[in-house]
Parts: structure tokens; sequence; C-alpha cells
């Protein structure tokens, strides 16, 4: 996929998001950014730049910045951020820190997920779901009072065994599920 669908997936999967978004009780609108973390020297501060391509390897930081442009307050909002294929989340990295997480859009469950594996005797074993299967964080139902903002960030490592499309694609946030989401008073909206 060239870098240019890429963009115009992301731009499709943002203004339907948008056009979810208004018909919400509340006026609520959201931008979905993505930054290439830099690091200097050890000990130096980190940087970040802009992402318009990224590569195997990089870290890559999402921030979903949702804001109410109405005049009450929006009650029960809860930011979902989707993680594209192709990358491994970075736990710890979240911000706010408290997220549930989620390989399906559909089950959200506290950090680290779990999952039950039958062994080979038949027996049932517990085991951490390696982060790289992530692909949503969402954060707890809050309000956000009118002209408020909330923001949601997560950082990701972009697999070393995917292809320059899909690096690509990860660095302008498109893929499936691409745009970030508000789910208000328990309904997507």
């Amino acid at each position: 996929m060239s870098l240019s669908r890429s963009r115009a997936l992301l731009l499709s999967a943002l203004l339907a998001a948008g056009a979810a978004l208004a018909t919400a009780s509340e006026p609520l609108t959201n931008t979905l950014t993505v930054h290439r973390i830099v690091s200097a020297a050890p000990g130096a501060p980190e940087s970040s730049e802009p992402a318009s391509s990224a590569r195997p390897g990089d870290v890559l930081e999402y921030v979903a910045e949702f804001r109410n442009t109405g005049s009450s307050t929006a009650r029960g909002l809860s930011a979902t951020l989707p993680l594209p294929v192709g990358t491994e989340f970075l736990p710890g990295s979240q911000h706010p820190a408290d997220v549930r997480a989620s390989v399906d859009g559909v089950s959200f469950e506290a950090l680290p997920l779990k999952r039950l594996v039958k062994q080979a005797d038949g027996t049932v074993r517990e085991e951490l779901v390696p982060a790289r299967e992530y692909r949503y964080l969402r954060w707890p139902a809050s309000d956000l009072a009118a002209g408020g903002a909330l923001s949601v960030s997560a950082r990701v490592t972009v697999a070393t065994n995917v292809g320059a499309n899909v690096a690509a694609n990860v660095a302008t946030g498109g893929g499936a599920g691409a745009a970030s989401s508000v789910v208000a008073g328990g309904g997507v909206h």
C-alpha cells in the first residue's frame, strides 16, 4: 500500500469517526497524531518528530485528543486508541496509566492481558498475551466539561518483520480500526 493510499485511509477513517462523534449528544471532535521518538545519547532527553514514515524498530507515539466543543458536560466518555498491526505496544508508555487493552476491540481487560492455553497433557495454564497482539487500548469512562479536552497516548515499536508498506501505514496511523473513538454513556458514537 502506498503512503498516499495510507494517508487516504487515515483521512477517511478520521472523517468517519468525526461523523460518528457528531451524532453523540454532545459535539465531540478528535484528532490522532503520530510522532517518532528520537533518542539522543544515553542520558540525554529524548525528542520527537512527526512520523510521515516509519522503519522496523522505530518507536512511535500515538496521541488521540478529544475535545468537547459543546456547551455542557459530556458524561461517561471512554477513549479508545487503536494499535496498528505490525506494531508492539510498549507497556508502561500509556498515559493516563489506568488503561484496559484488547486483542479484538470487543473484550477489554486490565494489563497485562492473560489467556488460558490448553497444554499437550490436557491441563489449562494461564499465560500472558504478548504485547505485540494488543490491538486496542481503552481508558475508563470520565466526564468531559464543556470546552474541555482529553488526551490519551501510547507508544509502540514497529515490528522488525514488516515490509515498507506496512511501516508506512503504521506511521500514518492507518490500517484496520485506525480512527480513535469515544464511547459515550456505554454506546459507541
